[in-house]
Parts: structure tokens; C-alpha cells; sequence
């Protein structure tokens, strides 16, 4: 992955050169790991910093921990002693000793007092904004990225189809949520992508509940949410099932409605598709059913590094998709008191020649009675 990485660091150089900045302090940890192949806590990257090499700087040397990714072997690393400061001042005082007169940084992510201790370091160094530079680099995934959320996607798979097999009567979500993180664990993930959601009953259907001490009832829905982080790529999942009985018509029509939702959404991931036109295939459905003042603002986003990146399929989202995206797609549908439906899937955008979009969850989207 070396000459991977090396390229990435070289497209973003070139694009700062273009822009007129000679050098680029990249701060973001995901981006910092996209140019680097890590992201040790604190750690900073500085792109161009004099005689045309690279600078990973850190506070503590790396431990090469997966969770962390394991540091590109050809840049150069400097590991800073105990009082060494902020590694983000450190990088803006070695631009500035290389001559460089622009530094690029990204501000999004800085605080202002971070911003204004680097500008303090550097005073004749103008600080220009780096933008989303990296994170429109990190949009279209190549090969080994996409094996990656493919392998993190077979695990959460695997995880929720063994939660499926065991009594769920009686436990309670909080209990189901740890469960599930620790199943990811034990297959091979590196840690949950984000927090498990596990909801029943009147909780079922809202997005990114947080698990309570309620106990799974017979006749509740179960929604659950999760995924895996694998190599640093995080992928998603959401299933709805009904706990212990035939599910009621109204469960069984509401049901219907997501999935048909869901459905018209992945069908409409083909390259060239504005997002908000994927957003709307789904949303059209649900509002016309008279569901629309309830539902999220957003249909689905991009994942990779970051459990929620660019691209947002949303209704005001400016954009078409490029093949090679993965992205989410996670309607639902919650009604206050009774409970509700969501169903999520991770995709990879495909050119219809090669077979259209690609599933990567796989767990069955029937309506199970568990």
C-alpha cells in the first residue's frame, strides 16, 4: 500500500500547488490515515514541508495497532519528546524553516485556538483553507478499500445472523447491544464502526437509539443497527424483525412500505444519479403514505473511514454518483407510542454494465418472526 498511499499524497501536492500553496498541514485523523495508512492519536501530516519530502508528526511513536493502521514505511516520521507540544505548531514552524510562504490547513477541523497558535508559530506564514481537498480525493474508492468494507460488511452480517438464532425474549436492549459488539469483535472486526443500536417495542424504528433496560416484549418490533470496523473501513447495517408471534397487519403494511422504499432507493444508484433524486425515490413513497413530517433529513451517506462521509443523500444535496462510491440506504418510518420499521443496507454505486449497484449486507430483509 505504500505506492497508495504515496499517490494519494501527491495528488493532494499537486492540487495545492495549483491552488498556490506550497505546503499542507492535514489534521483531520481520517485523512491523515487515507494519505498515511494510520492515524496514531494526535498525529498530523505535513505535505511539502522542504526538501520534497513528507512529515508524519507524532506525539508518542506509533504502537502499529490495527485500529490505528500501520504507517506508510516510506514517509518520514518524527515522534516528538514528552514536552514537545502540539504536533500541529511543530508542522507549521518546519514550513515555515523550508521557506514555504502558504500553508494550506484545514480549518473545519481546527479550533480557533489551534488555528491561531499555528498563525502564532508561523506569523509570516499566511494560512490559506485546505477545504474538503482530502475528503473529495477519499469519495471513490479503489479495490482495496472496497475489499475492506466487503470483509466489514461479511462480519456484521455474520454477527446479526447468530443474534438471530438466540432467545431474545426477556433481554434487553442495552444486554443485545453489547452482545452484538462483542460477535463483531470475535469474527474479526476491530471494534464496533459506531454504536449499536438495538430497539424494541415503542423505541423500534427510531434512528441511532440508544440502547436502554427495556426488555424485548412477544409481539414488539426489534430494529436493530450496527457495523463492523475493519482496517479502519466501517460499513452499516439495519434490520427490523418482529419478536415471537405472527406480526399484526399493521406491522406487516408498514413493513411493506419501508422495504418498497428501500428498494425504489437502491435501484436508483447509478452513476450519473443526482443524490437528491436517490433521496427522493424513497421519500416520494413515504410521504405519499402520509409518513413524510417523521422522516430523517437525510436517506443515506457515504461510509469509508467515517461511519457518515460524503456523499448525503439528501434533499438539498448538491452532487452525482460516481461509480465506486459505497454508500448508505436507510429508510424508516417510527410512530410515537406503537414503534416502527427501519431497514439499511451498505452499497457500492456500479455502472449498470457491471450489474448495478452491489449489495454488501446480505441479511435477509424478509419480515422475520423471531
Amino acid at each position: 500500500m505504500s505506492q497508495v498511499h504515496a499517490d494519494r499524497r501527491g495528488r493532494l501536492r499537486d492540487r495545492c500547488a495549483a491552488a498556490g500553496s506550497a505546503a499542507a498541514l492535514v489534521s483531520r485523523p481520517a485523512n491523515v490515515r487515507y494519505l498515511t495508512g494510520a492515524s496514531p492519536p494526535g498525529a498530523v501530516l505535513l505535505l511539502g514541508g522542504g526538501a520534497d519530502e513528507d512529515v508524519l508528526l507524532c506525539p508518542r511513536p506509533p504502537t502499529g495497532d490495527p485500529v490505528e493502521g500501520r504507517v506508510d514505511e516510506a514517509l518520514r516520521l518524527t515522534v516528538l519528546p514528552p514536552s514537545g507540544g502540539d504536533p500541529a505548531v511543530t508542522a507549521a514552524d518546519l514550513a515555515r524553516r523550508a521557506d514555504a510562504d502558504v500553508l494550506a490547513v484545514e480549518e473545519r477541523h481546527l479550533s480557533v485556538a489551534r488555528y491561531r497558535a499555528i498563525g502564532s508559530a508561523a506569523p509570516r506564514l499566511r494560512l490559506e483553507d485546505l477545504g474538503t481537498s482530502v475528503e473529495q480525493e477519499r469519495l471513490v474508492k479503489d479495490d482495496e478499500e472496497i475489499t475492506c468494507l466487503r470483509i466489514a460488511a461479511e462480519i456484521t452480517d455474520q454477527a446479526l445472523s447468530e443474534l438471530l438464532e438466540s432467545i431474545l425474549v426477556g433481554r434487553t436492549e442495552r444486554h443485545l447491544a453489547l452482545e452484538l459488539e462483542r460477535r463483531l469483535v470475535d469474527h474479526g472486526a476491530d471494534g464496533p464502526a459506531f454504536p449499536t443500536s438495538v430497539a424494541t417495542g415503542p423505541h423500534s424504528g427510531r434512528g441511532r437509539h440508544r440502547p436502554s433496560d427495556r426488555r424485548v416484549e412477544e409481539g414488539d418490533f426489534l430494529s436493530v443497527c450496527l457495523g463492523a470496523n475493519y482496517r479502519g473501513y466501517r460499513c452499516e447495517i439495519g434490520r427490523t424483525f418482529v419478536i415471537g408471534t405472527t406480526p399484526a397487519d399493521w406491522q406487516i403494511e408498514l413493513y411493506d412500505l419501508v422495504f418498497t422504499a428501500q428498494r425504489a432507493a437502491r435501484e436508483a444508484l447509478v452513476p450519473g444519479t443526482a443524490y437528491r433524486d436517490v433521496d427522493r425515490a424513497a421519500r416520494q413513497l413515504l410521504d405519499s403514505a402520509g409518513y413524510g413530517d417523521g422522516l430523517a433529513p437525510s436517506l443515506g451517506h457515504g461510509v469509508g473511514l467515517e461511519i457518515e462521509e460524503d456523499p448525503q443523500l439528501s434533499p438539498s444535496a448538491m452532487g452525482k454518483l460516481d461509480a465506486c462510491v459505497p454508500v448508505t440506504v436507510e429508510p424508516g418510518v417510527h410512530l410515537p407510542g406503537r414503534g416502527g420499521v427501519r431497514i439499511d443496507d451498505t452499497l457500492v454505486v456500479r455502472q449498470e454494465a457491471d450489474g448495478g449497484p452491489e449489495l454488501l449486507t446480505i441479511t435477509t430483509k424478509e419480515l422475520l418472526a423471531l
